[in-house]
């Protein structure tokens, strides 16, 4: 790590950043490795009765039995790779957390994005320890309280960071990855987090 921790005051929130968790050689030899080596998928997702591909590629490792369901898909795990488990073990001995799965997003531009959500699903438990590593093009995260519509805050996620989001943090507040014409190269996201009660 070659940056300090720092610690974003929000209220009702527990957030912190680590802006160089990860050397830059270090990642982009791991984005170029788990973008390789991953069988992306590209789930379709059905709003007021049309059907829409999810706008970002995604894929699901983690312990076996750690099923996790979001915008109506259970999704059962893929074994871990070397570079996954390897980043896990790395990532448990920053936040001395235990995490048994990991989501990757693939946002092959600024086309691709992430509609505003918490991660909030019930096998997550009722204090949920999101990591979310960033690899490649930087691109912007915002927050929004529940029920509004303003953003309120805006977090830069840069190549090599890592977001820890704790606590109240998804009880009160909803995340989005908007569109953007600011970026035309890849961006991936891994968020591991621990599933507590398997589906």
């Amino acid at each position: 790590m070659n940056s300090k921790p720092v610690v974003l005051d929000y209220p009702d929130a527990d957030l912190t950043l680590y802006p160089g968790w990860l050397t830059e050689p270090l990642a982009t030899q791991w984005q170029r490795q788990i973008v390789a080596q991953t069988a992306w998928q590209q789930p379709v997702l059905k709003l007021f009765g049309k059907e829409h591909p999810t706008p970002r590629l995604v894929a699901w490792h983690g312990d076996e039995g750690a099923s996790y369901r979001y915008s109506g898909h259970t999704h059962q795990p893929m074994p871990w790779t070397s570079v996954l488990e390897a980043m896990r073990e790395r990532l448990q001995a920053t936040i001395n957390h235990p995490l048994n799965s990991v989501l990757l997003n693939l946002y092959r531009d600024g086309r691709d994005s992430m509609g505003w959500h918490s991660d909030d699903e019930p096998e997550l438990g009722t204090q949920p320890v999101i990591a979310s590593v960033s690899l490649g093009a930087s691109r912007r995260l915002d927050l929004r309280r529940k029920g509004q519509k303003r953003i309120e805050h805006s977090v830069q996620l840069e190549h090599g960071s890592l977001l820890v989001m704790r606590g109240p943090t998804q009880h009160h507040w909803q995340h989005q990855v908007a569109k953007t014409q600011r970026c035309n190269t890849p961006r991936l996201n891994l968020t591991f987090r621990l599933i507590n009660s398997p589906l």
